[in-house]
């Protein structure tokens, strides 16, 4: 069985490409490295299963290997990285998507989409089932992500529909472990950096916004029991775990040893002040939840954030 994996030089796409090959497929990464990195897939390098091919899928995306899955996770992630390539994530979210959804159609493969819950963007209904329309400021800064991926949604479906491809979409919530970037510009890079580096931890807005933190590992079994269903529809993956991102820095000091500093900043535009997802069609339909305790996930990425942290600091001085 073979699969493409767009993005798979990214945080989630890498732990994803392990995944597939752990279950025997044989995987081509395809990614660009715009916010990917190749040290993400260097254990990868000389495994028979794996291929990586460093191309903008922007382009035509050319296999000639038969193609069992394409798996469109490619497009930058974080608020620091679309607010930077803004109209880069436009195109990957629709000219990248139709370039994905052409090579599964001509390959008679499985497409899945790597969507977000940001399509729900600042929502009025808490935690968010996938039948919220959510609502998203469509001329707003965040909205070169929101609407990216509501787009890309919509082309899934009327691939789907048109030419009855067999597609699967999820929306990935707040996610976090090893392999994420130093200070990516989302909360828990920020905070960690921050903490092993001595600097105060920047709260934006008074800290009482929300976040669900799911450890990566659950998310990729969550996606590959929705590869292996049959639904058509979006399904939310995530922690419905509620926690203030005040409660979330606190944590993190306490782990990190840290001296209780925190500074206040405004908060960013169309910034959501509450993200917690409703599950009951993940357990229902996949038989999924997330198994990893954040104290228990909260250890392990700290432990490759320090490494990660020694290391960069090594090569600097």
């Amino acid at each position: 069985m073979n699969a493409i994996i767009t993005g798979g030089a990214g945080f989630v796409g890498s732990h994803l490409c392990d995944a597939m090959i752990a279950r025997e497929w044989k995987v081509i990464c395809v990614d660009n490295l715009l916010t990917g990195t190749e040290e993400n897939i260097e254990h990868l390098k000389g495994n028979p299963r794996f291929t990586f091919v460093r191309q903008d899928v922007c382009e035509p995306i050319n296999i000639r290997e038969s193609v069992d899955a394409v798996l469109h996770f490619a497009s930058p992630a974080s608020p620091d990285d679309y607010l930077k390539f803004p109209l880069k994530t436009l195109r990957v979210g629709s000219a990248g998507t139709f370039n994905a959804l052409e090579l599964a159609s001509a390959k008679k493969a499985k497409f899945l989409l790597a969507s977000t819950s940001e399509c729900y963007g600042d929502p009025e209904v808490n935690p968010q089932p996938e039948t919220y329309w959510g609502r998203v400021n469509c001329v707003g800064p965040r909205s070169v992500y929101d609407e990216a991926k509501r787009f890309s949604e919509a082309v899934t479906m009327a691939y789907h529909r048109k030419h009855g491809l067999d597609t699967r979409i999820v929306r990935i919530f707040n996610t976090y472990g090893p392999r994420m970037r130093l200070n990516d510009g989302r909360a828990l890079p920020n905070f960690l950096y921050q903490a092993l580096s001595g600097q105060p931890l920047t709260v934006y807005g008074d800290g009482r916004q929300t976040r669900s933190f799911c450890y990566v590992s659950d998310l990729v079994d969550g996606i590959l029991r929705l590869l292996d269903s049959d639904e058509r529809f979006p399904v939310n993956l995530g922690n419905p775990h509620e926690i203030t991102i005040l409660e979330f820095a606190e944590r993190i000091l306490t782990l990190t040893g840290g001296r209780g500093k925190m500074v206040f900043h405004p908060l960013p535009q169309d910034d959501p002040k509450r993200r917690r997802p409703d599950i009951s069609k993940a357990r229902e339909l996949l038989k999924w939840e997330p198994k990893v305790p954040l104290d228990e996930g909260l250890q392990l990425t700290l432990e490759y954030f320090q490494k990660k942290f020694v290391n960069t600091h090594a090569v600097s001085s």
